[in-house]
């Protein structure tokens, strides 16, 4: 899907796929899994009352269904990775994966190209699927990368330091592309609204838990440690959940915040606040409530005594613990 015409665009868009540079695929093995939790026959209840078996996929997935759900797997990660170009370029990052990031290598006008090249490749995938409602749903995920970055790079000194601001972002740039990608394997297996919500909801608390754990890493980083982490946050002026927490136990905090990180010492005092406080600890207590919120979201689909159904729906909620766990 990401081969290209022009030499440049084709090894620019590549370059995230490559073997030992393709990530956890994190956003995929959801995808796939949810694909097998909800294959069973689909109860539709009658106006009478009666529930009747309106179509019955059976057993095993159909390959042309599976096929479809695939689709929607491959077409999400393409979106993630095109996000992962763009932001590196506005962060000015220079690593990524543990090499060197498109645009340290290539230069910022390649990798700019290289996402959109890969959000059009994207877009007709999608439209190949002849399903609107799926189009929308990865439409407005595109539409929410935009407006969650903005919302990071424009915020006023009270948004910054606001937790409803902070999670809204979240949402926004990490949990609604997963979310909707959820929604989507249900829909495409004509699921019904009640099931395509689980899945959302499955999706949108997973991927808030794996954000707030991000936040907290990057303070700790695999030690348990405070100040241990990357601090690339608190360094780029990004205020998340555990300074935020800090603030409500120390509003002194708050002044520290809006004199800026530019100076190093600015950052000592800060990570002194947050040791001083529960700001890591209740972190980790939201990311556990939001990855209980996705177990149970799971524990809701429609009984099944199909065990491969089960199996995947188990692995399903065992990711939503092995997010929270984590320590890379």
């Amino acid at each position: 899907m990401v081969i290209a015409e022009v030499p440049k665009l084709a090894s620019a868009a590549e370059y995230f796929f490559k073997m030992g540079v393709e990530g956890k695929r994190f956003r995929p093995t959801v995808l796939l899994l949810m694909a097998t939790a909800l294959n069973m026959r689909i109860l539709e209840t009658t106006t009478s009352g009666v529930e009747t078996i309106t179509s019955g996929v059976g057993d095993a997935l159909t390959t042309e269904l599976r096929k479809r759900q695939q689709s929607i797997a491959e077409i999400t990660e393409m979106i993630h990775v095109a996000s992962l170009l763009h932001d590196d370029v506005l962060d000015d990052a220079d690593t990524r994966r543990g090499i060197g990031s498109l645009n340290f290598v290539m230069g910022n006008k390649v990798a700019v190209l290289a996402g959109d090249f890969l959000l059009s490749r994207a877009c007709v995938a999608l439209a190949s699927l002849k399903n609107t409602e799926v189009v929308t749903l990865l439409a407005t995920v595109v539409e929410h990368l935009v407006t969650g970055e903005t919302m990071q790079m424009t915020s006023t000194s009270e948004q910054r330091c606001s937790m409803e601001y902070y999670m809204q972002k979240t949402y926004y740039k990490t949990a609604s592309l997963i979310s909707n990608s959820c929604k989507a394997i249900a829909l495409l297996a004509g699921q019904t609204t009640e099931v395509a919500m689980l899945a959302f909801e499955y999706g949108k608390n997973l991927g808030l838990a794996y954000q707030l754990i991000d936040d907290v890493l990057d303070f700790t980083g695999t030690s348990a440690s405070l100040g241990k982490g990357s601090l690339s946050d608190i360094r780029h002026g990004i205020i998340t959940a555990p300074l935020l927490f800090a603030m409500e136990e120390f509003p002194q905090l708050r002044s520290v915040i809006d004199w800026g990180f530019d100076k190093p010492e600015n950052i000592d005092v800060a990570l002194e606040y947050l040791g001083k406080s529960h700001g890591i600890q209740r972190t980790r207590e939201l990311a556990a409530k939001h990855a209980s919120l996705a177990a149970a979201a799971i524990d809701s689909l429609p009984e099944t005594d199909d065990e491969e159904v089960r199996k995947s729906r188990r692995a399903l909620v065992d990711l939503a613990q092995r997010v929270i766990t984590r320590n890379k």
